[in-house]
């Protein structure tokens, strides 16, 4: 009798947790991803501020499963076909006994069309590359322009999202816009430089105590970065921002990390969704009424009872609902589908980096920690959940060389055409 197939949809946290998992069992094991590596997503913004480059974040997937009959496919998912029970990509259909969608999520741009015209998101590796390249460009146009509402324009740097992502990545644009470029740029001065962090609500880091929100806000201003919080977006163009109360920002730059969604296929998929596209699932992680599929991560959307939103989309829970949901499948598939267990989530707590030696975090004990400890933790853990030797060891070197002389030497602009060249 041939193997069951299980099929796992994103190579993301969870899907290369689960695939590391399965192949210690006796199934057949497919791992479909539309890039060929794994992308630690947390360091995305030290890639779009030139502390870190691209195979620092991410590892060759084929790498990973060197050795274990994990099969690779690298294609586009397009849809799933529920009734013969097979995945659709681009390069074909790919069946499957049991499904597990682990394909993540995406910005949302909460339906503003010119805001996701004009603005830069921060989900994917090109996107970081792509914030690098704009950043880097908007110093060199600037040094050499002579209206000063212009230059002005180009050097000022909004980031719109007061959650980790947001608050990390102003923290970063502060120190390489205030630190490095005025020292470099002759014809630039400090006084022409802005970085503006805004947020909708009242409060940044809302999963965090009040007196770490206070401690971020006053960080990130000491760091030379305007924060404006209640503030809400309600337009974009190339040449700024249009808020709520009808007041226009000039910049050339928006980095928009507002909020995510599940990504176009998984929201299309014939079943039961949440405001942000994610699939609903039971306690078990299964998708209801679709034999033999499950979904976790942030393409799930998994409440524990009693609880007015999803949990969030964040690793730590992809990893945990990942070892569950294998857990799950090698009992239904041995026959034993009474002894699945039900997913319940235990807070690992909240960090968040606020640029070289300041950082915030709470953990799951109620601690509180800021400055350089916080710092110091958050930098562990994360070097702690790098893939691949090669990463640990040039991602710290990086980090300690950028603790002592605070240097960022990624600032190499990548996106000239070639033909521009010759």
């Amino acid at each position: 009798m041939s193997r069951p197939k299980v099929v796992i949809v994103g190579a993301g946290f969870a899907g290369m947790k689960m695939a590391h998992e399965f192949s210690k069992k006796d199934v057949d094991v497919t791992l479909i991803d539309r890039h060929n590596f794994h992308l630690f997503a947390p360091l995305l913004y030290q890639v779009s501020t030139s502390l870190l480059d691209s195979d620092e974040v991410a590892h060759p997937v084929r790498a990973s499963f060197r050795g274990t009959d994990v099969d690779f496919f690298m294609a586009k998912v397009t849809g799933v076909d529920f009734e013969k029970k097979e995945v659709l990509t681009a390069h074909g259909e790919i069946p499957y006994d049991y499904l597990v969608l682990s394909a993540g999520s995406t910005t949302n741009f909460f339906g503003m069309e010119n805001v996701k015209k004009y603005s830069y998101g921060m989900k994917t590796l090109q996107e970081a590359e792509r914030i690098k390249n704009h950043i880097l460009h908007m110093f060199e146009r600037a040094d050499k322009c002579d209206d000063e509402a212009e230059r002005r324009k180009m050097l000022t740097f909004v980031c719109v999202g007061g959650g980790p992502t947001g608050i990390e990545e102003a923290g970063s644009i502060a120190e390489i816009a205030y630190l490095i470029m005025p020292a470099e740029y002759r014809h630039i001065s400090v006084e022409e430089i802005k970085v503006i962090l805004i947020e909708a609500t009242d409060k940044v880091l809302a999963m965090v105590d009040p007196s770490l929100q206070e401690a971020t806000v006053k960080t990130l201003e000491k760091k030379g970065v305007e924060v404006r919080k209640n503030t809400q977006v309600v337009d974009c163009s190339e040449d700024g921002l249009t808020l709520k109360t009808g007041e226009f920002i000039p910049t050339r730059t928006v980095i928009w990390a507002a909020g995510v969604r599940a990504v176009n296929f998984v929201r299309d998929l014939d079943a039961e969704h949440d405001r942000g596209g994610r699939i609903v699932v039971d306690e078990k992680l299964h998708v209801p009424g679709k034999d033999g599929v499950y979904a976790v991560g942030d393409c799930a959307s998994f409440m524990h009872y009693g609880d007015k939103r999803p949990l969030p989309t964040i690793a730590p829970v992809a990893t945990h609902q990942a070892a569950v949901c294998v857990e799950n499948i090698m009992n239904v598939i041995a026959g034993k589908p009474e002894k699945q267990k039900d997913f319940h989530y235990k807070d690992l707590g909240t960090m968040a980096t606020i640029g070289r030696c300041q950082a915030v975090a709470q953990m799951p004990n109620g601690m509180k920690l800021t400055g350089f400890p916080a710092w110091c933790a958050w930098m562990f853990v994360h070097l702690w959940r790098l893939t691949g030797a090669h990463s640990n060891v040039t991602v710290l070197l990086k980090w300690t060389w950028n603790l002592i002389s605070g240097t960022r030497l990624g600032r190499i602009i990548t996106n000239i055409d070639i033909r521009d060249q010759v």
